[in-house]
Formats: structure tokens, sequence, C-alpha cells
């Protein structure tokens, strides 16, 4: 049987796309493992903060899940460049200790096939944190913060059991028996609080009362838990008399009239509208979200060699000083968003120094490895 050089081009074609899979499913699958730990770890650190500010009565628990959720594409956006990274590192890592690569290079793969290989999933991953970064994190920082601030504007008392002391916050500990049904007024109220009268003297308050609600002022935006039916009883340490006080309505301010979270802050505002704001802040939050797809292609340049170990060294030997690089990267990054945000740094000139360097590093250590071979 002859075999013409059409066969021979497909074979070959078909060996490149194997090769192209093989090595395509072991990047994602390491950077899927190393992903999957670091967003075990950022979330478990963010949920733990959230649950203190439930437990604390700032927040209702109920809604940690929903906060969590739209905090996922802000996490993803700075997971996902050093997942990758790692990914390339420990997968061709292993390849280069159990020998695969030497097999690759009898098989005819380059020193450019094997980066172009790398860089096709690095840029659909870097079009996957782009997604997050320009889109979805902005619109799901903003979602959070006007559902806490609404939380925050309704009522204090919904992270209460009904039939547990608590703390109500300022110094106040509350019971209620029940809630109604829509969870607007609480049902057989006991408050225990310590104030301080107008002579500095401590004094112990407790109050009983029927039934409470909050109602907000609209002058001054204050909140009240206004009670009814109740009596008030105040008393001084090391005295063996109380005041009492019988009332239908009396009101508690749970907490003055404070500013608002600036949601017009570039963290908050649509990438689009970043182009039009012009201020120093938008610029740099800007800069920052296109930083975030461009890093990825810029590391992969960067990984791709450092991948190369000696099988007597173990796939971890330069693992240290790739991570080094990472958080060198990300902290000039970082640095110079603050600087222009200050007017410390032209918008300018802003982060693309730092980028370009780094691809330099890279482009240089893509030509070392060049030179000295894929397997040398």
């Amino acid at each position: 049987m002859v075999i013409g050089d059409n066969d021979i081009g497909i074979v070959n074609r078909e060996t490149a796309l194997i090769i192209f899979r093989y090595l395509t499913r072991e990047i994602l699958l390491t950077m899927a493992a190393v992903a999957g730990v670091l967003l075990l770890v950022i979330m478990g650190s963010r949920f733990i903060r959230y649950f203190s500010n439930a437990a604390e009565g700032e927040i209702p628990a109920s809604i940690l899940g929903t906060l969590m959720l739209y905090h996922l594409p802000g996490f993803l956006e700075l997971i996902l460049p050093l997942a990758f990274f790692l990914g390339i590192l420990l997968a061709y890592g292993q390849l280069y200790l159990n020998s695969e690569i030497t097999v690759l290079v009898a098989c005819g793969t380059s020193p450019n096939r094997l980066l172009q290989v790398s860089l096709l999933p690095a840029v659909l991953v870097a079009i996957l944190v782009g997604i997050c970064s320009l889109w979805l994190t902005p619109a799901g920082a903003l979602h959070n913060e006007n559902l806490i601030q609404e939380q925050q504007s309704r009522l204090d008392f919904t992270a209460l059991t009904p039939g547990r002391f608590q703390d109500f916050g300022d110094g106040r500990t509350a019971y209620t028996e029940d809630f109604n049904d829509d969870q607007t007024r609480m049902q057989q109220v006991f408050i225990s609080e310590r104030q301080s009268r107008d002579d500095g003297t401590p004094e112990s308050v407790v109050t009983r009362a029927t039934e409470g609600y909050q109602t907000v002022d609209d002058d001054t935006g204050s909140r009240f838990l206004v009670l009814t039916d109740g009596e008030r009883y105040s008393v001084d340490p090391g005295r063996f008399e109380a005041e009492r006080m019988e009332f239908d309505t009396y009101a508690v301010r749970l907490s003055r009239a404070d500013a608002d979270t600036d949601l017009d802050s570039p963290e908050y505002v649509s990438t689009p509208m970043l182009w039009r704001i012009g201020t120093n802040e938008a610029h740099a939050q800007l800069q920052w979200r296109l930083s975030m797809p461009l890093m990825v292609l810029i590391l992969t340049l960067i990984a791709q060699p450092l991948s190369r170990v000696n099988p007597r060294q173990g796939r971890f030997a330069k693992l240290l000083p790739a991570i080094f690089l990472h958080v060198s990267y990300l902290s000039l990054l970082l640095t110079m968003m603050d600087a222009i945000a200050r007017g410390a740094m032209p918008s300018a000139i802003g982060m693309w120094p730092i980028h370009v360097v780094f691809l330099l590093i890279g482009i240089v250590l893509v030509r070392r490895s060049q030179a000295r071979g894929i397997s040398g």
C-alpha cells in the first residue's frame, strides 16, 4: 500500500489535534483543581466575615447566600489568573517528570507549538476573566451594596430569633416572644440596656412592651424602635430603688442617620460609564479591569518556560519563584491603581509600564527556552 502526501498530512493533523486536546485537558483540569481550592479559601474567609455581621445583627442571615453568589465574579476575577498560571506550571511540570515532553519532541512538537497550545486555552480564560472584571464584578458589587443598604434600612431586629436573648447592638440585649406574619412587628418585647445619665453616672434600663416596630424619621433619617403598651425601669448601680414609668408609646433610637455609601464610586460604575467619567479614580478602575484579562496572557508567556523542570528536582522546584512573580505583578498593579486614583501617576502612563516589563520577562524566558530546546 502506498501512502501519499495527503495521507501523511491528515495523520499529522490528527496527531497535532490529539496532542492539543491532551495538553489542554491537563492544563484546565489542574487549573480547575487549584481554582477550587483557592475559591473555597477566599469564600470561606468572606463568609465568616458576613456571618459575624449577621450574628451581631448588622445584616439578616437570610441574605448570606445571595451576597456570596454576587461576590463570586469578583473572586473569580482574582483567582483564575493565578489558577491558570499554576495550572500550566503543575501540568507541564508533571509532563517533564514523566518524560512525556521527550515523547512530544520525538513526535515533532516544537517550543513554539507548545506555546501555541498554552495560549489557546489562555485566550478562553482571559475572555472569562474579562467578562467578570468588565461586567459581572461591578454589577455584583453594586447589587450587594444596594442589598445591604436596603436591609440596614429595614428592621434592625430581623436577625433576632424568637424565644432567645440576643445582642441588639449598642450594649442592648433584646428578647421577643414572636413576630407577626410579615415579620414587621415584635410581640412581647424585653430590652435591657446600659446608659449614662447627663452627669456621667451609669444606669441600667429594662423595658418591657407588648409590641414593637421600627420607624424612620423622615426629617433626620434616624431609625427608632417604637414600643407600645409597656413599662420602663431605670436602676442606678448600688441603689435599692428604681424608677418606673408606664407608657402607651415609647421610642428607642436605634441609630442616627449615617452618610450613605457612595454608590457612584468607580467600584460600582459600569465599564462604559467609566470611559465617560474621566476622573482619576475612574481611570484607575478602568485600567484595573482591563489589566485582569491581559494579565492572563502575559502570565502564560512566563509560565510555559518556567514549567521546565529537571526530573531530579520535582515539579514544585520553580513553584515558589513563579508565585513570587505573580504576587509582585499583582501588587504592582494594585499600587499603581492607588497612585493613579490619587493623581500621583498620570493616567496616560498608568499601569501599562508594568505590563510591558512582565511581557518582556515572558519574551526573554520564551526565547531562552527556544534556544535551549523544549526538552533541553
